[in-house]
């Protein structure tokens, strides 16, 4: 019953205008030789189709994750949704506002207070040269929030007091914090422009265990309080299945599925995101058949032709191998698969266990 609230909760918001549309974005990398090298040895142009015409939709005050093996493009959409990369094709709207129409530097300004970004690396985000307080006051400043220097550092202590650091800590460098503590800073930098949009690629990767769980916890209970949207990129899917109100599942560079994260995990649909949930280690040892990921991850450069999962997929047929499948709507979602178009997968089995929650680790 929990699961299908959620189901509804997820689609009823989904129903009305997001935050947040990402509509047939596409980002193609020229990573050709220099002319000079192409010219002796005969070669062309080297492009790498880093995304692949996505298209996905995050409601107000949800987090919308994405998952994926090394390479999928899964940073390159936060980067371009962020606008840190402009778009080879597809838009980027804000709150109905297409991003790369905003040009003037007042727009700019504007826009770029109401979005923030999380780095994957607490140790190279940070300047180590800056005390803590200057690190987050720096928007404060860039934005022109505050004028009063009295202020703006009672501004700084509130912000630190709400990722769970000390005023105190404003005097420090980041080289005196620990890596979860440096993610805190992180945030509360992030913070402290009162953005509605945060872009977390990968905000926990370089943290152990226990400490994802704390970082977890504060941005949930950071979300609940201040009504963020959370742009959520990781490859652990423990991670995911906590944070998350709907997933997408990425593959080389295009999105293969997505849908509200408790029914996508219970059923998924697209035989990648079946083999990415059976590698989850069966602790109730049920004997549920299983079929892990096989194979290497094609090279972008040079993507297969058709659906790209097929020469890794064991239901791939000839038109799989010709032709790109199309989204298609689920009960959660939507799923581009010729093969569960055409009903050819069988059914889906019930994950025995959702992956445990970095806290339980």
């Amino acid at each position: 019953m929990a699961e299908q609230a959620a189901a509804q909760e997820v689609a009823a918001a989904l129903v009305e205008p997001p935050l947040v549309e990402v509509a047939d974005l596409s980002k193609i990398f020229d990573v050709s030789p220099p002319l000079l090298n192409r010219l002796l040895q005969g070669s062309r142009r080297a492009l790498l189709a880093a995304v692949d015409h996505v298209s996905f939709r995050i409601p107000r005050g949800k987090t919308f994750s994405l998952v994926g093996e090394s390479g999928c493009g899964k940073s390159t959409v936060a980067r371009l949704v962020v606008g840190l990369h402009r778009p080879s094709g597809g838009r980027v709207l804000f709150d109905g506002r297409d991003m790369a129409e905003v040009t003037a530097r007042g727009e700019v300004a504007r826009l770029r207070k109401r979005l923030q970004m999380i780095f994957q690396d607490p140790y190279a985000s940070l300047n180590p040269r800056w005390r803590v307080a200057d690190i987050v006051a720096e928007p404060i400043r860039a934005h022109r929030l505050l004028q009063d220097r009295a202020a703006i550092i009672a501004r700084v202590g509130e912000l630190l007091q709400q990722v769970g650091l000390a005023p105190a800590d404003g005097s420090k460098f980041p080289h005196e914090f620990s890596g979860g503590q440096r993610q805190r800073i992180s945030i509360a930098r992030a913070l402290a422009s009162n953005p509605e949009f945060l872009v977390c690629d990968e905000p926990t990767s370089a943290l152990d265990v226990s400490v994802q769980a704390q970082i977890l916890n504060l941005m949930k209970r950071l979300q609940r309080e201040l009504g963020l949207t959370y742009l959520f990129i990781s490859h652990d899917l423990a991670v995911v299945y906590h944070i998350s109100d709907v997933v997408g599942v990425m593959y080389l560079g295009r999105l293969v599925e997505w849908g509200e994260a408790r029914a996508l995990f219970r059923r998924p649909q697209h035989p990648y995101t079946r083999m990415l949930l059976d590698a989850i280690p069966d602790l109730e040892m049920t004997g549920r058949p299983r079929i892990p990921v096989a194979g290497e991850v094609p090279s972008p450069i040079a993507p297969p032709s058709g659906c790209h999962f097929h020469p890794r997929c064991p239901y791939a047929e000839a038109r799989c191998r010709q032709q790109a499948p199309r989204p298609l709507a689920t009960a959660a979602g939507e799923v581009s698969c010729h093969a569960v178009e055409e009903g050819r997968l069988p059914p889906v089995e019930r994950v025995p266990r959702p992956p445990a929650s970095p806290s339980e680790s």
